[in-house]
Formats: structure tokens, sequence, C-alpha cells
């Protein structure tokens, strides 16, 4: 009993440091930093401990970011955009985004993983640097934005997918790397009509 109390009573040191050392993250470090607080070595019962290892925790976390800024991102754009070709794809990325952030988030939920519950710092500024623009700047910026945000989805869905421990996560990215994929191909495909 001694010792469970011990476990209890470093746990909520541990959170409430946490909570308080916060104040620079972001919403994905936080999640992450809940994430690695989360322990199933020595008691899952009194920690409420994590059901995957670290490197799945933060592939969810990662995951989920990109596909939150890839649904705001394409809101903005159906707004912003004076392209036909950028609307569409716009469309398709609030759509099909949507339906993965969905999936992950249940899968997260299953797991006990913390999702971040807004975007990071660097999609936040991506995303203020893009609300200043107009027309075919604002088009030419979404679409840059667009290619180096699937190419780096792309390398973190491939990578879980050949590396992940989970089986359920393992299983979401082999199934979104094709959807991304297909999404990079477009998006290329647009840019180079842009030129």
């Amino acid at each position: 009993m001694k010792k469970l109390m011990y476990v209890l009573a470093v746990s909520a040191s541990a959170i409430a440091f946490q909570a308080c050392s916060g104040g620079n993250k972001d919403a994905k470090e936080s999640a992450d930093s809940l994430n690695m607080a989360k322990d199933t070595t020595t008691n899952a019962m009194a920690t409420g401990g994590i059901a995957v290892d670290e490197a799945d925790a933060k592939f969810t976390t990662q995951a989920a970011v990109g596909g939150m800024a890839e649904v705001e991102l394409g809101k903005m754009a159906l707004e912003k955009s004076t392209n036909e070709q950028v609307k569409e794809f716009a469309t398709m990325m609030v759509k099909d985004h949507g339906m993965a952030n969905t999936e992950l988030m249940a899968i997260a939920k299953q797991k006990n993983i913390t999702l971040p519950s807004t975007v990071d710092d660097e999609h936040k500024k991506k995303m203020e640097d893009l609300s200043k623009k107009s027309g075919k700047d604002f088009d030419k910026a979404y679409v840059d934005a667009m290619v180096s945000g699937h190419k780096s989805t792309l390398k973190l869905m491939e990578d879980e997918s050949r590396d992940g421990k989970d089986v359920d996560l393992k299983a979401f990215a082999t199934k979104t790397a094709p959807v991304v994929q297909s999404h990079l191909v477009m998006i290329n495909k647009i840019n180079d009509s842009m030129k």
C-alpha cells in the first residue's frame, strides 16, 4: 500500500511539474510530454498507463497535428483561393484529412494516447503567414505548403508503416500512406500548372 501511495504521489508531482513548466510548449509538445508521463512499466492501474511505446505515441501526435493543419488550411483555401483546382484540392483536404483525423482520434482514445487539441507553433505560423496573402500569392503559398506538408506526411506514414510497433497504428499508417501519396501527386500537378 505504501508503494502504491508513493507511485501515486510521484505521478501527481510529475504531472503538476509538467503543468507548471509547460508554459512554453505548444499543443503537440504538451501532448508528447503527457504521453511520456504515462508509464505501464510499473503500475498501469495507478498511472493510467499508455498502451503503446513512445515512438508510436509521438507518431500519433505528429499525425494528429498534421491532419488538423491540413483541414484548417483547406478551409482557409476554400475561402481565399481564386483557383478552381486549388479549391477542389482544398475540399479534398477537408474531407480526407477530416476522416483520417476521426479514425486516428478513435485509435488514440483506445490506446490512451493524449492528442494535441490544436496545431503546433510551426503550423500556426504557416496559417498566419497564409492568412495575410490573397489572390495568386495565396494560391502559390498554399500549394507550396501542401507540397512540402504532404512530402513530410508521406514519410511519416511510410516510417510508421515500416517501423511501428502498435498493430493498429501501423495499419492506420499503411492505409493512409497511399491516400497521402495521391494527394502529393495531385498537388504537384497543380503546382506545375501554376508555373
